[in-house]
């Protein structure tokens, strides 16, 4: 009589994001990509509070059911933060004001520690990838003799644009400031298009917690990047060659499919897609901003009116489902133009022939969609480091113009200073 062969003990890894979609998406993006790639030896864990587990399910069901069975969702508690109401655990559900709750919240050791601390010990994984913000992981990932990688959502040129552009306001000359020891070509930014933490030199971390990130970084394993070598290899070699830590990886975009997408049937199947199929090649200007993005009524409005005098057929994004256009407004666009309220396939739509032209807030995730698929861009950048990776957009890769003269530009926000 045989025995049963004993089933090999898979490598967990766990995975662990900041509180915002634009965050959890990459990482639940890499998770996958590492289960899928060997889905006998691996299996990936992305941990979040509960509020923030629907973002993951929704990431990986848009890989298709079959896929999904690699990747499982693990919760720890969000900690109870003065502000802050029951149940509001990620920047794109927070009022604009108090945003900086949960960004001071995120780096706090005192009160996110425990709780992440306890999941890994319960998990026991053979690895941690961890956003910048979790510090003290790398430390939980020394006791249990695990390595620990660290894992930026955003690319070379923005970080380290940001690096280097602390307390720039002095600097500045006629109000614009040029980003110090960057490479060619020269970066200006108007100061008003900085984040405000950054032109004021008001980090919103101490020096201690700095410094603690810092050396945290310079003792995990590596720091993984969603870019890729090609996009910018002069921002990814100042990066290896600073110092800060001991290895670099460039593995994006995460957006890709790995392997052919199961769900391209379904992707095809929604409305925007077949309102698309009938539009002639490159006619489409597609439209679409972030979770993070507020957008008033009022602009609103005026974009409807602007995309209404355009002449040109339109498909646009809507986070939104309690705007109502100008009256008579969807009467007077008729087929021309489509309204999504929601959410959209974007790298279906981004992918499709029809569209000639997206515009964008200049988040990361888009630009990678928008460059990958090789349809250019018109800009509107609106928090934090969007105004800079605009600057990456139009000025060294070209593919795109800004929206309006740089001096009607919106100021840049600096709440949401780490996201």
């Amino acid at each position: 009589m045989t025995s049963a062969t004993p089933s090999k003990k898979k490598l967990r890894i766990l995975l662990m994001p900041f509180f915002a979609t634009s965050h959890i998406g990459p990482f639940t993006d890499l998770a996958f990509h590492i289960a899928a790639a060997r889905p006998d030896d691996i299996e990936a864990n992305v941990a979040v509070t509960p509020a923030n587990t629907s973002i993951v399910r929704s990431a990986l069901a848009r890989r298709g059911p079959s896929q999904q069975a690699t990747v499982e969702v693990a919760t720890y508690p969000f900690p109870t933060v003065d502000g802050l109401s029951l149940g509001v655990e990620n920047l794109s559900t927070v009022n604009a004001v108090d945003a900086w709750r949960i960004d001071a919240a995120a780096v706090d050791e005192w009160l996110m520690r425990p709780g992440q601390e306890k999941l890994i010990k319960e998990h026991l994984p053979d690895a941690i990838i961890t956003d910048r913000h979790f510090f003290w992981n790398v430390d939980v990932a020394g006791d249990l003799g695990v390595p620990c990688v660290t894992f930026h959502a955003i690319g070379t040129f923005s970080t380290l644009a940001m690096n280097r552009l602390v307390g720039v306001a002095d600097d500045a000359t006629g109000g614009v400031v040029t980003v110090p020891m960057f490479p060619a070509p020269d970066i200006r930014i108007p100061v008003t298009e900085v984040p405000e933490y950054l032109r004021r030199n008001q980090q919103t971390l101490d020096g201690t917690t700095r410094d603690r990130i810092s050396s945290a970084r310079k003792r995990s394993l590596g720091l993984a990047v969603n870019t890729f070598f090609d996009l910018g290899h002069k921002y990814c070699e100042t990066y290896v060659g600073n110092g800060h830590v001991k290895r670099s990886y460039f593995i994006g975009t995460l957006l890709l499919p790995l392997l052919p997408s199961p769900n391209k049937a379904s992707a095809n199947d929604l409305p925007c897609i077949d309102w698309l199929d009938g539009k002639p090649t490159q006619s489409v200007v597609y439209l679409c901003f972030d979770s993070l993005t507020h957008v008033s009524e009022a602009q609103l409005n005026e974009l409807a009116l602007g995309l209404e005098a355009s002449g040109k057929a339109f498909l646009w994004v809507i986070r939104t489902d309690t705007w109502a256009p100008p009256e008579g407004w969807k009467e007077r666009i008729g087929e021309r133009g489509m309204v999504v309220t929601g959410w959209a396939p974007q790298a279906a739509v981004l992918n499709h022939p029809s569209v000639g032209v997206f515009v964008t807030h200049c988040g990361w995730n888009s630009i990678l969609e928008t460059v990958s698929a090789g349809v250019p861009v018109l800009t509107w950048p609106m928090v934090c480091e969007q105004f800079i990776t605009e600057r990456f957009v139009t000025e060294v890769l070209g593919i795109g113009k800004r929206l309006w003269p740089e001096v009607q530009g919106c100021a840049a926000q600096g709440t949401r200073s780490m996201s």
